[in-house]
């Protein structure tokens, strides 16, 4: 079976490239490899994510399943007075996430190797961002959405990316169960971006 990007150590040659992205205005440089999501360049769902998520100055936030870093990165420039600690389970995009991070000149950020949430244990945020790992299965992205209101604060948000083919409608029937406030706040090109806030604790 060959080896997916939510894999903890990619087998993959390498095959390092540099990419430039143009993310909410503001240009950026990345550093991708084989063994990650997206490798090529920033993936069309991702981008969707970034031009319409909400990050407040001040907040801190989360980003699951960062990869090599746009979706973090994107947010720790709109959260210029604030912090965003950026998870992923594969440990080669985490390497390159923090090597670009100093590409980028961006220090409001921590990034760590994690399995799901697992590193930030006992953590709560003023925003989760993710676009899930559709591949490694329903029920992997449902422990996401789960994970991510007990790492909420009131008042907090989830800020997802899926694609209605990869299944949008369950996705958004399961925030609805666990959040009860769910928003679809754009889509594009089959992608669906849904904000699903915490209303309580």
């Amino acid at each position: 079976m060959s080896q997916h990007y939510y894999s903890n150590q990619p087998e993959a040659g390498h095959d390092r490239r540099e990419l430039t992205e143009k993310l909410r205005g503001q240009t950026f440089r990345f550093i991708s490899d084989a063994g990650v999501f997206s490798k090529k360049g920033v993936d069309y769902g991702s981008k969707v994510l970034i031009e319409a998520m909400d990050i407040p100055n001040h907040a801190e936030v989360l980003d699951v399943g960062c990869g090599y870093g746009p979706i973090g990165f994107a947010a720790a420039r709109l959260a210029g007075s604030g912090h965003v600690t950026m998870l992923d389970v594969n440990s080669r995009a985490v390497a390159l996430a923090k090597e670009n991070a100093k590409l980028n000149g961006i220090q409001n950020v921590t990034i760590l190797e994690s399995d799901l949430f697992a590193a930030v244990q006992g953590k709560t945020f003023d925003v989760v961002l993710t676009n899930p790992p559709i591949r490694a299965g329903k029920e992997t992205v449902h422990t996401i959405f789960e994970q991510a209101y007990a790492h909420l604060k009131s008042g907090g948000s989830l800020w997802i990316v899926i694609q209605k083919k990869q299944g949008a409608p369950s996705a958004k029937a399961k925030l609805e169960s666990l959040f009860g406030q769910v928003e679809e706040v754009t889509k594009d090109k089959g992608y669906r971006i849904f904000k699903a806030t915490k209303t309580s604790q």
